[in-house]
């Protein structure tokens, strides 16, 4: 997203803010890093004097909130964490957003908070159907023979939350306290609910690069209970196109789902991993299957996620561009010949890299 906003607005001062966790890594954006309207910030969004000086030193006027921590394993092990980053955090740029708005003339006038979530808040829906049904809806990114529905019901906008995990649970309350910003103070908010993404650059902890790294080295491929989890993938790029979209054109106040109407159960996604993997290193398609290893299932796994973004294609247009095949086959490229980038991130040197580089900033 910082990448399409800084080489498609060079008339914005991007600033990046980040805490540089274990996830953080500044070599993602070495491309636009000399860009004159790129800044980066090391900063932690908890810190509500340091977010609200950055406010005003720079002017801000649009604030687009991705800042989370995001993996439902770690927040199983660690709660507090989540709820210290993904409720505090939110609620320390809600304020600092706030304090310097309302100090201006304008006041809101012009003015964004975008808050991206995530569709565990709905938490789940069925057990999904085992053959799959026909979807009950047609889109470009939709039409293709591999897709399924897994079920007649999906996430909408006005869906209450039910969220079964510490993760989901912080981000539900996140979600809570922008929209009473809005509803309390007039603060220009918006909230987006997407499904799993997956592309470049994601941090290795996540199924899908994990995965083709650990096919790469055959190493075991650790699958939650039988893998009959459905999730709806979306890729990055589509969703980062899809928060452009909505900033800008997005109603005050509105909530819109991003999904890409893309369901697949975990292990039939794995499969088509594999034989992607192996086929583009020379290896006979299927070869690594028997890396496949059938562990205990995650306490409280949600059976299915399923997201309708009929919504935001119907009223700014949006639709997903790739269908999974396509997408995954770009993906998997990607990590192969970025093999390097790879190793320093399962190695660890890049943390220590950039902890040097900008223990002083």
């Amino acid at each position: 997203m910082v990448r399409l906003f800084v080489n498609k607005y060079p008339q914005y001062n991007i600033y990046n803010v980040d805490k540089l966790t274990y996830a953080g890594n500044l070599a993602n954006l070495k491309d636009i890093e000399d860009k004159p309207n790129y800044h980066f910030i090391k900063a932690d969004i908890c810190d509500f004097p340091l977010m609200l000086d950055i406010m005003q030193r720079d002017n801000i006027d649009g604030i687009i909130h991705l800042a989370a921590e995001s993996h439902v394993d770690r927040s199983i092990k660690d709660p507090f964490t989540f709820a210290q980053t993904n409720v505090m955090g939110t609620l320390s740029l809600l304020q600092a957003a706030k304090a310097y708005w309302e100090s201006l003339p304008e006041k809101f006038e012009g003015k964004r908070f975008y808050h991206i979530s995530t569709d565990e808040v709905y938490g789940a829906l069925e057990v999904p159907h085992p053959e799959g049904i026909k979807p009950p809806f047609t889109t470009k990114a939709s039409s293709g023979e591999h897709h399924l529905a897994y079920g007649e019901k999906f996430f909408t906008e006005d869906l209450k939350y039910q969220p079964h995990s510490p993760y989901s649970a912080a981000k539900a309350s996140s979600d809570h306290f922008v929209r009473a910003f809005h509803d309390t103070f007039g603060m220009p908010t918006i909230v987006t609910n997407c499904s799993n993404n997956y592309g470049p650059y994601q941090f290795p902890e996540k199924l899908i690069p994990l995965f083709i790294n650990n096919i790469r080295h055959r190493k075991p491929l650790p699958v939650y209970g039988k893998g009959e989890n459905v999730r709806d993938w979306l890729y990055v790029e589509d969703h980062a196109r899809a928060i452009d979209l909505i900033f800008h054109q997005g109603k005050v106040a509105e909530t819109y789902n991003i999904g890409g109407f893309n369901e697949w159960k975990n292990i039939d996604i794995i499969k088509v991993v594999i034989n992607t993997v192996d086929r583009l290193l020379g290896r006979p398609e299927g070869a690594d299957m028997d890396l496949i290893t059938y562990v205990t299932d995650r306490a409280g796994h949600d059976m299915r996620y399923a997201i309708d973004s009929s919504k935001l294609q119907r009223e700014l247009g949006w639709e997903p561009s790739l269908q999974f095949e396509e997408g995954i086959e770009k993906t998997v490229r990607w990590y192969l010949d970025n093999q390097e980038w790879m190793d320093n991130i399962t190695s660890g040197d890049y943390v220590k890299y950039y902890e040097d580089m900008y223990k002083n900033r």
